[in-house]
């Protein structure tokens, strides 16, 4: 029976919040639960966690991508009530652990650094963005894999060869560069912050990331952290979509700041043999 094994050697995502309010993203594999930053209130962490049929108490663990306000804005509350490790780099661990009222459990680790924790396989890696040790993840429980790569300024060599091979992703697609060029709420200096290449992905860099991930098995991604002014959801996709051309079988969505996504599902192809093991044929 080891293809029915396979068929349920699965692993889903969704985004429970994403914008510069708040940041969230939970991933499921065989029963255990990630929560990859914590930026939204603890009141909203645990009612969208519901939404998905999840209790903030199930939680095996609290993936911290840096330090700032809208990723790690939920922590201190929540924590008082649900004890749950947090992982993350070092430095981001220490500047993290300054705004708890309370020490936390902490798991820590080098960026860079792969290890295997909880039943999850853990790979992390280095990202250009102006925090202290900023990080994005690659999940996998030794079949399906998935990444979360968001505040990023820019695609260079190491994310890119981290992401290869994941089958889903959830990536930053922050701006439009017309809409924010435009835009009159931000300074020049604001602007150039977010453009720089330790601020933000534009659409177009997070479209040509995902063209090259296409071809490596990539099949499902979760857009995140659109700018509310700068950026829409169909103007996103549809830069993506026009990247990758409109044959690709790519499932493609924006996570929004005020609502859960839907559960993204990895389930691995199967094979005609596994409808013999499992009705005896």
């Amino acid at each position: 029976m080891s293809e029915l094994r396979h068929f349920w050697d699965q692993m889903r995502f969704a985004v429970l919040g994403s914008g510069s309010g708040g940041n969230a993203t939970l991933v499921e594999s065989e029963g255990k639960y990630l929560l990859v930053d914590a930026g939204l209130s603890s009141k909203q962490l645990c009612l969208r966690l519901e939404a998905l049929g999840v209790s903030p108490g199930s939680l095996t663990g609290i993936l911290l991508t840096h330090e700032h306000g809208d990723h790690v804005r939920g922590l201190d509350v929540f924590l008082t009530k649900w004890k749950v490790p947090l992982v993350a780099s070092i430095m981001t661990g220490r500047v993290v652990q300054e705004g708890l009222r309370q020490p936390a459990e902490w798991v820590s680790f080098e960026s860079g650094q792969r290890f295997t924790w909880e039943g999850f396989d853990l790979e992390t890696f280095a990202l250009p963005h102006d925090a202290v040790e900023p990080v994005g993840y690659v999940i996998s429980n030794g079949g399906r894999k998935m990444g979360v790569a968001t505040d990023l300024g820019h695609v260079d060599d190491g994310v890119m060869n981290a992401l290869k091979g994941v089958e889903g992703l959830v990536l930053e697609a922050n701006y439009e560069w017309k809409l924010l060029e435009a835009d009159t709420k931000r300074p020049f200096s604001t602007k150039q912050r977010i453009s720089s290449q330790h601020g933000h992905l534009s659409n177009e860099q997070a479209a040509d990331l995902i063209a090259e991930l296409v071809p490596e098995g990539l099949k499902t991604v979760i857009l995140g952290h659109l700018s509310s002014d700068c950026n829409t959801p169909d103007v996103a996709i549809e830069v993506v979509r026009g990247r990758i051309g409109g044959d690709c079988e790519l499932a493609l969505c924006c996570a929004g700041q005020h609502a859960v996504t839907e559960w993204q599902s990895l389930i691995p192809p199967l094979d005609p043999a596994f409808y013999g093991e499992l009705f005896g044929g």
